[in-house]
């Protein structure tokens, strides 16, 4: 019997659950590989679900783009931290998770054959939604500092092009571009727009999950705020990071208003709409008072440090690239051996995990992603140090 085939067989396997089974099948693996955070949502996210609870209604279906109560609560946090207004020109669309955000934008604004430009390396989950759709991603290189390069994207624009992507705070890199970086960018995808006729001019889709990990005096940046980008901004968010909220698959995202139609049909037809229980919680995280953000990523900003100052043993083994944001270090290790392989043997044989570079876009050498945003003080110096003295034994051997 013929297997069927499908345009799934164009999508990259997801590498987490590949990783995951090896750490299974190694009990007493530390996890360095998925970008999580080791705390909880805030208190108040679990008092709202009292408000969830008291009213029957909220167990039937509920508006597609998300409950009032959510968006006016979002849209306050939007004027007061990334700047953004939300008015006639744009609106605010709550999804289950930003990465069914990404996905409804690819499919809201493309058709199949279309291009989305990819800055490498890429967040695997976007290129794997780029193929489902039918669409190519055109993989731009980045600088040695893993930063844009505005004329190489500029080069890469065809008359397939519908959006740029960038990510910043990055993931995997944990770099934080610029704002000269990012201006430039988006007044690329504004120029082509307003020479293109219609709907078909270029976006800019702007992934921000990681916005309030920022370290050394850095500030985030939201291009959406850009006076006149509203008209092609795409603005991606998520709770998952900051509020510990990874599996009530909360996310929003900030669209033209002429996006909303199309928008809603991906949205309705894929998941009718947010569970409600998640955006009541959201809610609540929204309440959330400073100090929670301070003590939180204040303790994540001490680990960061240990683990770079553990990194650091691996000069002339690895290339650590200075990174200001998220909760990732991306290494170039010198090596000619295969990046999956090198993973697998920090799991067997060293007990720690990783993820390779190959599924980020990374194939011109060996990567590895080290996630430190789970970890707390206890954990980060067996982890690390079970990664620093793996690598020295197996590339030393």
């Amino acid at each position: 019997m013929k297997s069927l085939i499908s345009r799934m067989q164009a999508v990259q396997s997801p590498i987490i659950p590949v990783v995951g089974e090896l750490i299974k099948n190694t009990p007493g693996t530390i996890s360095l590989g998925q970008g999580v955070v080791s705390y909880n949502p805030p208190q108040s996210s679990v008092d709202f679900l009292a408000k969830f609870l008291s009213e029957p209604t909220n167990n039937l279906y509920k508006a597609v783009e998300g409950i009032p109560q959510l968006l006016e609560a979002l849209t306050a946090k939007l004027q007061a931290f990334n700047r953004i207004e939300i008015n006639a020109e744009n609106c605010v669309v709550v999804t289950a998770g930003s990465n069914m955000a990404f996905t409804n934008a690819i499919l809201a604004i493309t058709n199949p054959g279309d291009e989305i430009i990819l800055n490498k390396p890429y967040y695997f989950n976007h290129e794997m939604a780029i193929a489902m759709a039918g669409c190519r991603a055109v993989l731009v290189d980045t600088d040695e500092n893993y930063q844009l390069r505005p004329d190489a994207i500029a080069q890469a624009i065809t008359p397939k092009t519908r959006a740029v992507v960038t990510i910043s705070p990055n993931n995997p890199t944990g770099v934080v571009y610029p704002e000269a970086a990012l201006r430039e960018v988006n007044q690329l995808c504004g120029v082509h727009r307003r020479c293109a006729e219609g709907t078909r001019g270029i976006y800019h889709i702007s992934d921000e999950a990681y916005e309030y990990f920022t370290y050394n005096g850095v500030k985030h940046l939201s291009p959406g705020a850009f006076t006149g980008s509203s008209d092609y901004t795409i603005s991606l968010y998520s709770l998952s990071k900051a509020y510990g909220f990874a599996s009530w698959r909360i996310g929003y995202m900030v669209i033209p208003q002429h996006l909303l139609d199309s928008i809603k049909k991906v949205q309705d037809t894929i998941l009718i709409c947010p569970p409600v229980i998640s955006q009541y919680a959201a809610l609540g995280a929204l309440q959330a008072t400073e100090e929670y953000f301070t003590e939180h990523i204040g303790a994540i900003s001490q680990v960061r440090q240990l683990v770079l100052e553990s990194l650091n043993r691996l000069q002339g083994l690895c290339t650590i690239t200075p990174a200001d944001g998220a909760f990732y270090f991306f290494l170039k290790v010198h090596t000619n051996m295969n990046a999956f392989e090198l993973v697998k043997r920090l799991i067997q044989e060293h007990q720690v995990a990783v993820i390779p570079g190959t599924t980020f876009g990374m194939e011109d050498g060996c990567y590895l992603r080290v996630a430190y945003g789970a970890l707390q003080k206890e954990t980060v110096k067996i982890g690390i140090q079970r990664l620093v003295q793996g690598l020295q034994t197996i590339l030393g051997s």
